[in-house]
This record gives structure tokens, sequence and C-alpha cells, in this order.
């Protein structure tokens, strides 16, 4: 980290303002170079009025701050220059500045570098970058929680309970003759350690709140050909996004949109009509149809109120009936002549076309006791990776418990214990691998 990164972090493309970030020990000498105001010496966090210009020829009108170490985003000398918007301006002065002796920063280059110079954790790191890419109210929400530190708090008191347990192992160890030191008999261990892993458990039972929160849920509406699916997703998108028609069929390949209920996020997907047919292009849809249904959080299976249940209608029933589902009879503002017997499960019935579609909306909070994930302080896990971290200390914790069944000494208990401790480290980073940092921060937007 000893040479200097640059790199775009705005949008590109046309706008009021573009800012391109430097960051690095040559950071100010580089911008002096092309910077028409002096800024070797200039207080920290100010910003200053000028002009980009390159051999006397003028590039652009420029507001440059300027932030010295440690108290910035890398704990390094930080520049950041606020030029006009616009691609060819922008990539202008990007361009002097690595022609001047900066290096391109790679994707999340500038968020590594925090981490790297302890300004920030993993899990706040991976929170940065949920930030900018949260679709919802919820999304947002986990983001800063990650963010602030309060997930970190809670892996942090999970390693200092472990910590502790260590710590009066190590002593009984090295000094048996002290007699006011606490004796970790492995009946002590085996109860601190039930608290604990009482404790974990509860954290990937909430956690996997988080997935709903984060990625949304994906959600499947499926139905024989005009029982009104696609009337139904654009009464839910707010938008005419699907085709609507009374021809059978219309609908050849699915149509996606999505939509925030109580501030969670829904993938819909509007599928072909499930059906016999003979049409080789509707055939592909029907399949792509049926896979949905499996990678799908959620079944919407649509009925007609108008029309009377069929084999079709049969077969989708058996072939959801796994799933999770909610069966919803559409067009109740017609003569019904479903037979509703012959249903079961969550029920709800709409009328798309006249926007009735509130009782789905209902069912679908009820259904993913949404109204209790709002109410909560969202301090989840919320990666994969955090995770399936913390499942491997339940499998060191259930290896522990069966070395004190079977009578193993403590020095040796000691040992998945001490594994515990490091696998919590490595969850906020306290102890990780450059193949695992890399792997994190290559999925960063450039110049963040």
């Amino acid at each position: 980290m000893e040479d200097t990164i640059v790199g775009i972090s705005s949008s590109l493309g046309i706008g009021a303002i573009s800012i391109i970030r430097m960051s690095g020990k040559e950071s100010f000498e580089i911008v002096n170079k092309i910077f028409t105001q002096n800024i070797l010496n200039v207080d920290s966090h100010t910003i200053h009025y000028g002009h980009i210009k390159e051999n006397n020829k003028l590039i652009d009108e420029v507001l440059v701050s300027v932030m010295k170490a440690p108290k910035t985003y890398t704990r390094e000398d930080i520049i950041e220059i606020n030029c006009h918007g616009g691609i060819i301006t922008t990539n202008k002065i990007l361009e002097l500045l690595i022609k001047n002796g900066a290096r391109l920063a790679e994707p999340g280059e500038f968020t590594k570098r925090a981490f790297l110079n302890g300004r920030i954790d993993l899990i706040e790191a991976e929170a940065i970058m949920d930030l900018i890419n949260s679709k919802s109210e919820s999304a947002r929400k986990l983001a800063i929680n990650g963010l602030s530190g309060n997930v970190t708090l809670m892996i942090e008191n999970l390693r200092n309970k472990i910590s502790k347990i260590l710590s009066n192992i190590e002593a009984n160890i090295d000094y048996p003759e002290y007699e006011d030191i606490l004796v970790m008999t492995k009946e002590l261990i085996k109860k601190e350690i039930i608290i604990i892993e009482a404790e974990i458990n509860k954290i990937i039972k909430e956690s996997e709140n988080s997935k709903i929160i984060k990625n949304g849920i994906d959600t499947v509406i499926l139905g024989k050909p005009n029982v009104g699916k696609s009337s139904l997703l654009n009464k839910l998108i707010g938008e005419e996004k699907a085709i609507v028609t009374n021809i059978p069929g219309t609908t050849r390949d699915f149509v996606e949109g999505t939509i925030v209920i109580d501030s969670v996020l829904f993938n819909i997907f509007d599928t072909a009509g499930i059906r016999e047919t003979h049409n080789k292009i509707e055939q592909i849809g029907v399949s792509k149809s049926i896979n949905l249904i499996n990678t799908s959080d959620v079944v919407i299976l649509v009925f007609d109120n108008n029309r009377k249940i069929q084999k079709e209608d049969m077969q989708l029933l058996n072939l959801t009936k796994d799933k999770k589902r909610i069966i919803v009879i559409n067009k109740i503002d017609l003569e019904s002549k479903l037979d509703k017997k012959l249903l079961s499960g969550d029920i709800v019935e709409i009328s798309a076309l006249n926007n009735n579609i509130k009782p789905l909306k209902d069912k679908l909070i009820e259904m993913f006791n949404i109204d209790s994930i709002n109410k909560k302080d969202p301090n989840y896990l919320f990666n994969t990776r955090q995770i399936s971290t913390l499942k491997k200390t339940l499998n060191n914790i259930l290896e522990l418990k069966k070395g004190i069944k079977n009578n193993l000494p403590v020095d040796i208990l000691e040992i998945d214990i001490m594994e515990i401790w490091k696998l919590l480290g490595e969850i906020i980073g306290k102890n990780y691998n450059e193949e695992l940092v890399e792997e994190i921060f290559k999925n960063f937007c450039l110049g963040k």
C-alpha cells in the first residue's frame, strides 16, 4: 500500500458533478502539479477553488477537498476533486492524475485500505457495499447497523466470553497453586459453552431474516392461461409491464418486476400460463415456469373465480403442495363457478381488474412475518460468509461437547475452544487470509 491510488467515485454519465478520489502519501504532490492553487501546506479538511490545467491549457473549474491522515476514510492522505459531470471531462482529469504518478484503483481498494489500516472491520466493510446496493428501507437499515458497529459488538461479546474461558484455563495450567483463580472444570466449561451455543443459535435463526431484507422475496405468479396473472403483476408493481389480452398463451416467457411492501422487497415473476400445448415456444415458457417454482420463496397460485377447476388446476395444486404458497381467487367481480372446497391452505380473494389486491399484500406480510421484522433492530449477520462461518463455530462446539463427554483433559479441550474463538475472529476480520480479503473486495464498485 505504498503507492497512491485514484478512482472515480461517482456514477459515470452526464451529471452536475463528478467526484475523483485519491488516497496515498503522494496525493497532495500529484494534484499540486495540475491544480492552480498550492495545496501542500493548507489545513486538513478544507476545500479549495481553482482550475485543473495541462501545460497551461484549461481542463476544468473544480473544487478540491484536502484531508490529511489519519483522520480520513483510508487513514491515508486523501484528495477529492469535484469537477463538472460528464465522461470526457472526468476521464481527462483521471488520465492526468495517472500520468503524474497515481495508479488506477482496483474495485473496492479504498475500502480495502480502510480495513487493512484498521479504520473499519470486515463486517463494516461488507456493510458499506450493502448500503450502496440496498433496494429497500429495511435493507438500508440492515446495512447501517452493520456499519455502525452493532453487529461487530454482538460477535465481540461472544469472543470475550470465549476469551474468559481460555484465560482461566491458562491460569489454571500456569498457576495451579493459586487458590483465588476460578478452576475451569469440564462441567464449568460445559455450562459456559451451552450458554454461548444458545446465543449463536439465536443469532443464526434471526439472521435468516437478513436474506429476506437484503435480497428480497422471490415470488412466482403461477396459473393457467387467462386467469389474470399478468394483470396481477401489473397491479402489484404499478406499471403496465406485462401484456394483457384474452388470448391464451400471450405470456411466452416470464416477466419480472419488483415491489416494496412494508419496506421489504418482493421480486415478482409472472410466468407463462401452464397448460398442454404443441407450440414449441410456449412449451419452453411453460418449462421455465415450472423451473421457477423450485427457486422461489413463495408461489402465488392464481385461479379464475369464473371458471370451474380443471385437470391442469389440480396438477398445479399438486406441483406446489410442498412450497410456501398463497392461493389467489381472482375475478371475484364475476359470477363464481369455482368449487372452493377443492382448495386448501392460505386463500385470498381479489379482483386485479378493479385493483382490489390488498388482501394479497396483507397475506404476504403475514406469511413472512414482516411486521415483526420491521419492529426489530436488525442486528443480523447479513451475508453467506458471515453466517456460514458462525455455523462452523457450532460444529466446533459439538466437538467440544463430545470431548467433555469422553472425559478428555482440559488442555485438549482448549484446542477446540481456541478454534471457536478464531472462527468468531474471522467474521469481523480479527484474523483473515489474503485470499478471503481479495474475494470480498473484488465485488465492490470502482472508486469505493
